[in-house]
This record gives structure tokens, C-alpha cells and sequence, in this order.
């Protein structure tokens, strides 16, 4: 299956990809990892909130996996990193959060919250444990971050 990727905030996607990402988000977090969280925290619409995802070829609704960059006064936080159970194991949540590394993570840092079984694959992106490890909704998290890399000159 051919794939591409995107990138908007709020107020550029219509309704068919905004329900496509809640609906990705709802089955997974909710539904398959059985949290019951208040997913819609007002954040999705902030004007500096960048949505990305990896969708169909030709079918921007088809979302196969999804993040979202929220502008935090120190730095940029990655999170609600979703892939489609049918989707797995294909490398599109790395292929977003390579993105976000490329566009962003030579000017700012970059911070998440990983589920603790995915701290190795963050940290394959530069990411390094940035305190301890807490429980949220159930599931152990690790607070990850990657400082600005700078280019040489």
C-alpha cells in the first residue's frame, strides 16, 4: 500500500480527517488500551497545535497513524502517537516523528511522555529519559526528552 503524509492545525482539516484522527486516537487509547481520559483537552485547536499523519495514497481521511506537536513555553511536546493496529510494525509512526525531529528539533526541544515498552523507540530519535517513571491511567510512562541540535558552523 502506497502511503503519504500530512501535516495541518485544526483549522485546516476537514470534517473527514479531524473524525478519522479522534476516531484513531478513541480506539486506541480508549478503546484498546482501556483509558478512560479526557482526549479532547482543548489543545487539538490551539493555532501553534500541529496535527500529522500518514494516510492512504490519494485518501487524506484514510489515517493509518497520527501525532500531534503542541507549542509548550519551553518546548515542543510530541504526543498522542497512534498507529492503526492493522498498520503496525510498517515504521509510520517513525516516519512522523522523523518529521518532527527534521522540521523542528534543530530549534527547539523536544519533549513526550512514552509509554515505558516504547522508550527504546524513542530513543533511537534522540530522546533520553528526563525523569522518573510514572503510572498514568494504568500505564507506565517516562518522561523523554531531545535537546535543540544545532548545526555545526
Amino acid at each position: 500500500m502506497e502511503t503519504e503524509t500530512a501535516r495541518a492545525c485544526w483549522d485546516e482539516l476537514d470534517v473527514g480527517v479531524a473524525y478519522a484522527i479522534l476516531r484513531l486516537r478513541g480506539d486506541v487509547f480508549v478503546v484498546e488500551q482501556t483509558c478512560a481520559y479526557p482526549d479532547l483537552d482543548g489543545r487539538d485547536t490551539e493555532p501553534a497545535t500541529e496535527h500529522r499523519w500518514v494516510h492512504e495514497a490519494g485518501d487524506r481521511a484514510a489515517v493509518l497513524a497520527y501525532l500531534r506537536v503542541l507549542s509548550d513555553p519551553t518546548a515542543l511536546r510530541i504526543g498522542r502517537v497512534a498507529t492503526v493496529a492493522s498498520a503496525r510494525g510498517q515504521g509510520l509512526a517513525r516516519v512522523l516523528l522523523d518529521q518532527v525531529v527534521r522540521d523542528h528539533g534543530g530549534a527547539r526541544t523536544l519533549v513526550l511522555d512514552a509509554q515505558s515498552h516504547l522508550s527504546d523507540f524513542y530513543a533511537r530519535h534522540g530522546f533520553v529519559a528526563d525523569g522518573a517513571e510514572f503510572v498514568e491511567d494504568g500505564i507506565p510512562h517516562v518522561p523523554m526528552a531531545r535537546p535543540p541540535v544545532r548545526a555545526a558552523g
